[in-house]
């Protein structure tokens, strides 16, 4: 994957982000998404050796397309200015956890978990958090988990979540309206011939995690 070419796609489209543009470079974005999905896959082929969930995967259904559902949003841009993957067990479209690929000029980063979670999905979450806190705690507690994403991120109630002591020892974690592991990539590894590697490295970080959420379900 040419991933300077990829940034210098992004970037320009970024500054001429309408159809007349697009079109005449779509030739560059079509051999770019070729490849984007070769890459894809190849991510997918290495992590299934430590999260077999994945593996029937395809790449192709796993990226996201590059026009944006500008729908019910003021911003009328009609393209996306990255490229995205979302990989999981039960395919894009599901409500598990899974690992997420984002690359766009000066935002690149890694991120898993869920993202939003359907009222049902919270509650299940919430649920294990509180039966199962110790092992929680474990997992966030790890050297690896720490080293790549500090902590547990996303949205968080203000309120004590319903249904819920105030005392309740796992009360910072069922705030949680979304429950996110993020990792900011430095550019520069896009120049390593082992980027895939390393991308595959955070992500095995992230899978006791993957466990405990979907595990909720």
């Amino acid at each position: 994957m040419d991933f300077k070419l990829l940034m210098t796609f992004l970037a320009k489209l970024r500054k001429n982000n309408h159809k007349e543009w697009f079109d005449a470079n779509r030739e560059t974005y079509e051999a770019l998404r070729i490849d984007w999905v070769n890459f894809v896959q190849r991510i997918i082929s290495q992590s299934k050796y430590f999260d077999s969930d994945i593996k029937h995967l395809e790449a192709k259904n796993c990226i996201f397309r590059i026009n944006r559902d500008i729908r019910f949003s003021k911003d009328k841009s009609p393209y996306k200015t990255n490229f995205g993957a979302w990989m999981n067990k039960g395919g894009k479209k599901a409500e598990n956890a899974g690992y997420y690929l984002h690359l766009e000029p000066t935002n690149c980063f890694l991120a898993g978990g869920v993202y939003m979670p359907s009222p049902a999905q919270l509650q299940s979450i919430r649920q294990e958090i509180d039966y199962n806190y110790p092992r929680l705690l474990k997992i966030l507690k790890d050297k690896e988990f720490v080293k790549n994403f500090g902590g547990l991120g996303g949205d968080k109630l203000t309120q004590v979540p319903k249904g819920y002591d105030k005392e309740n020892p796992a009360m910072e974690y069922l705030k949680h309206k979304s429950f996110i592991m993020y990792h900011r990539i430095d550019e520069k590894l896009l120049k390593n011939k082992n980027f895939d590697k390393y991308i595959v490295g955070v992500y095995k970080a992230m899978k006791p995690m993957i466990d405990f959420l979907n595990e909720a379900h």
